[in-house]
């Protein structure tokens, strides 16, 4: 017998209050992310979409050794119990608040501009490590963030205005430049306050420059009728995302070159600075892609890993016209949501201001958290233990070597994906002599080599940007090519493939993007899932887009795009 007694609720429902919603808030979209989620449920599934990881783990590169020579792929098996062991004292001991790491100052408010002691480790560590060619007047300023959507959030705050239809006239509407294919959260940012989103062409390098689409293109030819030219540029220029391009020295500086002619900002967001492949970058193009030497003195990072990065557009940034984005979540933990802002001191006093009313500082515990892991405890009485193995904290030669062996440690995951995607770009089609269309090799068959898909190896990042040759599809023709892209999507969901990538339709800034050519591209991520899956995952990719294009059969393609009831991603 049920004691349970059902209860109805007969309480009246709240209120509608949607009129009185902002107009910004009713422009917000739900993220497109979601549409992957019921995909993550299917058991055995791989995630290569990269979009929601199911774990963060700590590469265990040592940052506690030399730092002399760092082989390019050198990452041990396991972490030691000294080297994962990190403790925060209730009391440091200390009254010098620039060492003063604890509970007792990390449980308070804070600075807006940051936790003391990580606030000035950070900003030494940008200004003489990260970029020490910075050619303005006193250097570059920096405050720290909730993660770089928070960062890249306040500074379209600090540097645009709102635009509404319905109250105000086409001439006061305001841009944005962005790739063609961009991180789309950017896209999820600006368009409720009504910036006018304007795609720039790319090539293998990333966004152009000159030709058709490219950035001169857009800036000299801007139809005063569409709005504002723009004054904004939204860029990822190392290990792009989606693409994984790497823009060079001389792209960057003619870029730049632009922006100064068009007066224009350049917010660049650089979460995978350190992810640069050596390996995939040959001799003569790898001259390309190094620093040229300068007017006058050029320092060193101070070490050759740094030095062996291509620069920040800081290091050409005459003008300070360069608002950089950095984030801890591809270094430490995605889930810490802390990153820094680094731009010339005014600007960074205006995205001051709207920090102090708005998050007013990022999570106190995570600040400590990773001071102490960097910096460590401070003289005798200090009870800490940083992240060092005698308890000290890494300093910043440890905590190079570490973005140093992450570096290595994508490297090898993305060359084994490269690799096996590689080797299965083709698939053999033999026809018959007299039987057209048979698909076992057999001696008296031609054999024809198709192409199904192309890609360029990353020079950084942590994504492969796949083309699809649709046109090489035996059904190619008979379908519209988006349904073709789709239902191969589906396909690669399904046993014995269950690998889950992203499409390239939500990656694309406007629908027109999207309809016309974002369709035939997908995005591996080769960061989101272990070693071993990587190479599992990507065999199982190109045998589920070699089991698709034996499909002649359209019923086939329709009942796949039957089993997904909106029929696009």
């Amino acid at each position: 017998m049920d004691t349970h007694t059902s209860v109805i609720d007969e309480s009246p429902p709240p209120l509608d209050l949607s009129h009185h919603y902002s107009r910004t808030s009713k422009a917000r979209a739900e993220s497109r992310i979601k549409e992957f989620y019921r995909y993550f449920a299917i058991p055995g599934i791989s995630n290569l979409a990269g979009v929601l990881p199911e774990r963060f783990k700590l590469t265990p590169n040592r940052p506690n050794g030399s730092l002399g020579a760092i082989p390019r792929n050198t990452v041990s098996t396991s972490l030691s119990e000294e080297d994962a062991h990190l403790s925060v004292p209730k009391f440091s001991g200390t009254s010098d608040r620039l060492h003063e790491i604890d509970l007792k100052t990390a449980l308070q408010y804070g600075t807006a501009q940051g936790y003391p002691p990580l606030y000035t480790f950070l900003r030494q560590f940008t200004r003489e490590n990260m970029h020490p060619n910075v050619p303005y007047a006193e250097g570059p300023e920096i405050v720290l963030t909730c993660g770089s959507t928070d960062g890249f959030n306040k500074s379209v705050e600090t540097l645009s205005n709102e635009w509404s239809a319905e109250t105000q006239p086409i001439s006061e509407r305001e841009g944005i430049l962005v790739e063609e294919f961009c991180y789309m959260n950017a896209i999820q940012c600006v368009q409720p306050r009504g910036l006018q989103i304007v795609p720039v062409r790319m090539d293998d390098e990333g966004m152009k420059a000159t030709g058709h689409g490219g950035l001169r293109d857009v800036l000299s030819n801007w139809d005063e009728a569409m709005g504002k030219r723009p004054h904004l540029m939204y860029t990822v220029s190392t290990g792009q995302n989606p693409t994984g391009a790497t823009l060079s020295m001389p792209r960057r500086k003619e870029l730049y070159r632009l922006c100064q002619q068009y007066d224009v900002i350049i917010i660049e967001d650089d979460p995978y600075w350190h992810l640069q492949f050596p390996s995939v970058i040959g001799h003569d193009i790898a001259r390309r892609y190094s620093s040229e030497p300068r007017e006058g003195a050029t320092k060193s990072s101070g070490f050759e890993f740094l030095d062996s990065l291509v620069p920040s557009y800081l290091s050409i940034d005459v003008d300070g016209r360069v608002v950089r984005l950095d984030t801890f979540s591809k270094t430490i933990s995605p889930g810490c949501r802390l990153g820094w802002i680094t731009a010339q001191p005014a600007l960074i006093e205006r995205i001051l201001r709207i920090t102090e009313v708005a998050t007013q500082q990022p999570s106190g515990f995570v600040q400590a958290i990773v001071a102490e892991q960097l910096i460590g405890p401070h003289g005798s009485n200090d009870n800490g233990r940083g992240g060092g193995r005698d308890g000290k904290g890494w300093a910043v030669e440890g905590w190079v070597r570490w973005l140093a062996g992450l570096r290595g440690a994508y490297e090898r995951r993305m060359r084994r994906m490269c690799g096996i995607l590689d080797d299965g770009k083709y698939t053999l089609v033999s026809k018959g002599l007299c039987n057209k269309g048979i698909k076992t090799v057999e001696p008296w068959n031609i054999v024809d080599k198709v192409q199904m898909y192309d890609f360029a190896w990353p020079r950084g990042g942590m994504f492969v940007w796949i083309e699809m040759q649709l046109s090489t599809h035996p059904l190619h023709g008979r379908t519209e090519p988006g349904k073709l892209s789709h239902a191969l999507w589906l396909h690669l969901t399904t046993k014995p493939y269950l690998v889950l990538v992203a499409p390239g339709t939500i990656f694309s800034p406007m629908p027109e993007i999207a309809e016309e050519r974002g369709f035939v591209f997908y995005r591996l991520c080769f960061a989101a899932v272990e070693d071993e899956e990587v190479e599992a995952a990507s065999h199982r990719f190109v045998e589920g887009v070699n089991s698709f294009w034996a499909k002649e059969d359209l019923g086939e393609i329709e009942e796949l795009l039957g089993v997904d009831d909106r029929g696009r991603v």
